[in-house]
């Protein structure tokens, strides 16, 4: 099955070199192209079985699968250039572009006569180049199998959730915002370390590995935060001294606040 990449920037590289290392990477004829042939030339040095091209008609010729990875302001014209050589009835459409709805990814792939192919919206976020992304999707005219083979290629490379395109702003927040949320907590953890007298690398080391604790626990036990908490605290302690503290400076407010100033 041949899949096309168009872009190769942080996230299109990502996914290419993602997929070319998976399970499937058997299954898979990788194409990459870009108008930066720099990009690809990085791309082509992770992966020599990925193929790159800075055409981008080449690079979507019989393709089964076409994603278009551009910045949000450059996917019309990249629509424009393709769209005539798409086979709608055959070919499987995907963007990446956060903040482009269906309705305009419809406008941009309209064709006289035609009906419109199947159009996946996916928004992963910067983990995707370790493999370890949250991915939404959201679907338009797709079958079952057509979702599901998409949903198999973006679990390669993370967690993969169908959703609603009305939450997918939400979603972002939570996800693609989120995680320079989660590092600037670690980065304001280490400035309190440092504060503490704690040489700045072993703190961040120290965070790292108390924040992948934080997550193993929630998962072995599919608990609640609150439960863990309950954990650590004990009456008088020091724990839930912290924890008033950074609740009194209203920290679990300005996260609230984050998430919704980020829709």
């Amino acid at each position: 099955m041949k899949l096309t990449i168009i872009g190769a920037g942080n996230i299109g590289s990502a996914i290419a070199i993602g997929l070319g290392s998976s399970k499937l990477i058997n299954d898979l004829n990788i194409w990459c192209s870009d108008i930066q042939f720099s990009k690809l030339i990085k791309i082509k040095d992770a992966n020599t079985s990925i193929q790159v091209t800075t055409d981008n008609i080449v690079a979507i010729k019989d393709a089964e699968i076409v994603i278009v990875a551009v910045k949000p302001w450059l996917i019309e014209s990249v629509m424009g250039e393709i769209k005539d050589v798409l086979d709608y009835k055959r070919q499987i459409f995907v963007s990446v572009a956060a903040g482009v709805e269906f309705e305009k990814l419809q406008q941009f792939l309209k064709r006289k006569g035609d009906e419109l192919p199947a159009i996946f919206r996916i928004i992963p976020n910067t983990a995707i180049a370790v493999k370890e992304s949250v991915n939404f999707i959201s679907t338009f005219n797709a079958t079952k199998t057509q979702t599901e083979l998409i949903k198999n290629l973006f679990d390669q490379l993370g967690l993969t959730i169908m959703i609603e395109e009305r939450l997918i702003a939400a979603g972002t927040a939570l996800a693609s915002s989120g995680i320079a949320y989660a590092f600037r907590y670690i980065r304001a953890a280490v400035e309190g370390a440092v504060e503490l007298g704690l040489n700045p690398e072993l703190a961040q080391k120290i965070e790292i590995q108390t924040l992948k604790g934080a997550v193993a626990l929630l998962e072995k036990n599919n608990s609640h935060p609150e439960a863990e908490i309950d954990k650590v605290t004990t009456p008088g302690g020091i724990t839930i001294k912290g924890l008033n503290a950074m609740a009194e400076a209203g920290f679990i407010n300005a996260v609230i606040k984050g998430l919704k100033a980020s829709v």
